[in-house]
């Protein structure tokens, strides 16, 4: 195959085959449609057309396809061939500029909200020309918008779009203010960390809950689990290493900057970190990312398990999500600079951020709700539920000494006043890393911790741009129009560490001290489970800011809480279901066999040798019996809560339902299954213990 170098990106219509293969002109055109979001011509769109597609055939593609992220959450294509009749009989491959603008799917059965009604099938698709085009098997895929027929966005990529314009728009008049004439765009990158489980396929054919659910809704802990943290940074086991060795190389050709791998804490679980590029391209890297470690795992007998909590007990996965903002010169907005008044425009964004976080902290934790994620956050492993900002030691004081208008004990003994030269310079980074933050400045970055493996990255990065474009918005409004720009930035940074200090905390946030601190004494909210915070995605201040930046309709956003909200409720029923299946058909029948067979050795025991009392057999049956009796019991009342959910009202009644009943019927369901499973011959129970699982790959 040659070196990493020949290969990569050889599976993708990049800046390198766009030069090679089009015109100066056409080229021009296109760089400036990507860089400077210029409209896109039809005669250059023939152009790059006809190129892209003599390219996707010269690498074997046969066909094409607009590949869309419905809100689905994974993604979608449809694919149609370049053929084309000719009048001797033959065909001739072709594809054109209209081909490759707008395509137009069957649309009828993706999510859409109530947007529009099921027997209205027509949507759009609109190409993507920031995000290159790709090749995958035989089919050049070119990444696109997909939206209704009356123009809503039924996507997650158009929303994001419009949210990193928002961010440049207002970013940009900042940058103004202090003097930056020459930044012609302002744009969020991100480098989203992604953790995963691998499982042999024999292990994972024989977990029905695995297959329906993607976690175990049963399994008591075995002997030995994560307590020594020998898998941590370990040795990768042969049979991973060949997995990871195909997975970046099929990463690799696809562009994708694939850079570290290692175990992570759980045993069997995993983790691969890419290297930042802009937020539209990384979201589509991560949707890739996540498709080609599954079938990568495949050909090596392998199952990928992208679930936030597959096994209780253990570590679940979340994927880090590293953001910042740069121009388009390549200048780190979150990075201090070499000058005081860098460090005063520093102050200005990490306040914009602060504020951003603060004021919207619902909006971030909404983005990242889903079930699956619901196990996970809190659990001592992943943050809680509270949002809160860690900014480190030196970063915290130069704040406080802001706020107080007193002088810094850091560097220098100064009077805080901005933009003048006696603000001090200080560095990028002098605190340690906080692993327990859901949003910690690691010190050119924010690493937001709260996204679950399975998530989409969109979500998060369009709260996250619209949130920090409103801060930005706000400041720039006001001081566009002050005469003294010296002391209108130095109030506004003082007012907003003032109005926002109480989202700072660098202290540890597994501790429940904490909690009870952020909620009671500091107001920040908790919301434990997509139930908990999804209503609020539809509060007045939430809806008012996003509408007005044009990230979401109104329409567009009621669409967006129902769907998530159906998709928890769906997830979880579906779980609920697994289980009393799994139970009827699999574990009482196992349970009832082994106390049948032991209350029969017993007898058999008693006949031979009546002096014998038999009582670890005896007692044995005893206590499956009583657990039996048990899991009927709970069994019943989980069907009776399944069943109840008919009587809800509407999504919110039924996800409140969820959430105050079947969840916890689940629990207690579970309880004595896993304790019957401790006490049942491994040759009975009917399905590979957690011990079996877990250190399955060699």
């Amino acid at each position: 195959m040659g070196t990493v170098s020949d290969y990569f990106g050889s599976l993708v219509f990049d800046d390198r085959a766009m030069r090679a293969s089009l015109s100066a002109d056409v080229y021009d055109s296109m760089r400036k449609t990507i860089d400077e979001g210029r409209e896109l011509d039809i005669s250059v769109a023939n152009a790059v057309a006809q190129a892209m597609k003599v390219w996707a055939v010269a690498h074997g593609a046969t066909h094409f396809t607009h590949w869309f992220q419905p809100l689905t959450g994974i993604t979608a294509e449809k694919h149609d061939s370049f053929i084309t009749p000719s009048p001797d009989g033959s065909v001739i491959m072709e594809f054109s500029g209209k081909e490759l603008i707008k395509g137009e799917p069957d649309a009828s059965s993706f999510p859409s909200g109530g947007l529009r009604a099921t027997f209205e099938a027509r949507g759009y698709t609109a190409w993507d020309p920031t995000s290159y085009a790709f090749i995958k098997g035989k089919t050049l895929c070119i990444p696109t918008a997909f939206c209704s027929y009356g123009g809503h966005a039924l996507d997650k990529k158009t929303p994001l779009l419009r949210s990193m314009e928002v961010l440049n728009k207002q970013a940009l008049r900042i940058l103004r203010l202090f003097g930056n004439d020459a930044a012609k765009r302002v744009v969020s990158s991100v480098g989203p960390e992604q953790e995963y489980f691998l499982i042999t396929k024999e292990m994972y054919e024989q977990r029905p809950d695995l297959r329906f659910t993607g976690r175990t809704l049963f399994g008591a802990k075995p002997p030995k689990g994560q307590e020594m943290d020998d898998h941590y940074f370990g040795v990768i086991k042969p049979g991973v290493a060949a997995y990871m060795e195909e997975l970046n190389e099929e990463l690799w050709k696809l562009g994708i900057l694939a850079k570290t791998e290692h175990n992570e804490v759980a045993p069997a679980q995993h983790e691969l970190a890419p290297i930042y590029t802009t937020t539209n391209i990384a979201t589509d890297h991560n949707q890739l990312t996540m498709e080609i470690m599954q079938k990568v795992a495949a050909k090596h007998g392998l199952v990928c398990l992208l679930h936030e909590k597959p096994f209780a007990g253990v570590n679940g996965s979340g994927k880090h999500n590293n953001w910042s903002i740069a121009t388009d010169s390549g200048q780190n907005l979150l990075s201090p600079g070499d000058t005081p008044y860098e460090n005063a425009q520093f102050l200005l964004f990490l306040c914009a951020i602060i504020k951003a976080v603060d004021d919207y902290q619902d909006l971030l934790r909404i983005s990242v709700a889903t079930a699956g994620n619901d196990h996970r956050l809190g659990a001592n492993e992943a943050p809680p539920a509270v949002i809160s900002i860690f900014l480190g030691d030196e970063l915290t004081a130069i704040l406080d000494a802001i706020e107080t208008d007193t002088p810094y004990m850091g560097t220098a003994k100064t009077q805080m006043k901005l933009g003048v030269d006696v603000l001090p310079k200080f560095n990028r980074d002098t605190t340690d890393r906080n692993r327990t933050s859901p949003f910690a400045f690691t010190g050119n970055k924010f690493e937001f911790r709260m996204l679950g493996s399975s998530n989409s990255i969109a979500c998060a990065n369009i709260m996250l741009n619209s949130a920090v474009a409103e801060s930005l918005r706000e400041y720039a409004d006001c001081l566009e129009k002050t005469e003294d720009f010296e002391t209108a930035l130095h109030e506004m940074i003082k007012e907003t560490i003032k109005d926002h200090k109480r989202i700072i905390f660098n202290g540890n946030g597994y501790d429940d001290a904490w909690i009870k601190e952020a909620t009671e004494e500091r107001g920040l909210l908790n919301y434990r489970t997509t139930a908990d915070c999804m209503p609020h995605l539809l509060d007045e201040k939430n809806v008012k800011m996003l509408t007005s930046l044009g990230v979401f309709t109104a329409d567009e956003l009621r669409s967006r809480h129902d769907i998530m909200l159906e998709n928890y409720c769906k997830s979880v029923v579906i779980e609920a279901n697994t289980m009393i299946n799994m139970v009827h058909k699999r574990v009482a029948p196992a349970i009832v066999r082994f106390a049948a067979d032991l209350a029969k050795q017993a007898s058999e025991k008693r006949a031979f040798l009546p002096e014998i009392s038999c009582s670890y057999e005896t007692d044995l049956v005893t206590r499956l019996t009583s657990l039996t009796n048990s899991i009927t019991e709970r069994t019943e009342e989980l069907e009776k809560a399944v069943m109840g959910l008919s009587d809800a009202e509407d999504i919110v009644s039924e996800a409140e339902l969820i959430r105050d009943t079947v969840l916890p019927k689940m629990s207690e369901l579970r309880i004595p299954c896993d304790c019957a499973e401790l006490l049942t011959a491994k040759s009975y129970w009917p399905f590979p213990t957690y011990g079996d699982i877990l250190f399955s790959v060699k």
